[in-house]
């Protein structure tokens, strides 16, 4: 688990990065994908996306306010995607020292 503290707005948060935390980033980006490729279904996915926020929102601490939830879940999504990124990496480099 890796705990990350962000300062969003001059207030300081703290979040874990649980396996539920990574999965509920996975599906909130899905379901951004969704709605800008189905403008449409926008309203029927936006409650979707809002109850996925409100997940990933439990993660965070102190509870975020609400002019800042939106950075901090910004700040986990780029964390994520980082922590991802340095995954990918570290298993290329084994499958190159395996060549």
């Amino acid at each position: 688990m890796i705990v990350k503290e962000v300062e969003v707005n001059g207030s300081l948060y703290k979040f874990t990065l649980t396996g539920q935390v990574l999965s509920q980033v996975d599906r909130l980006k899905n379901l951004y994908s969704q709605a800008y490729d189905d403008p449409e279904a926008f309203e029927q996915i936006s409650s979707d996306i809002a109850g996925t926020i409100s997940n990933i929102a439990a993660a965070i601490e102190p509870p975020a306010s609400d002019n800042d939830l939106d950075g901090v879940i910004q700040e986990i999504i780029t964390t994520v995607d980082n922590r991802k990124a340095e995954m990918n990496k570290q298993v290329t480099r084994k499958r190159r020292r395996k060549r």
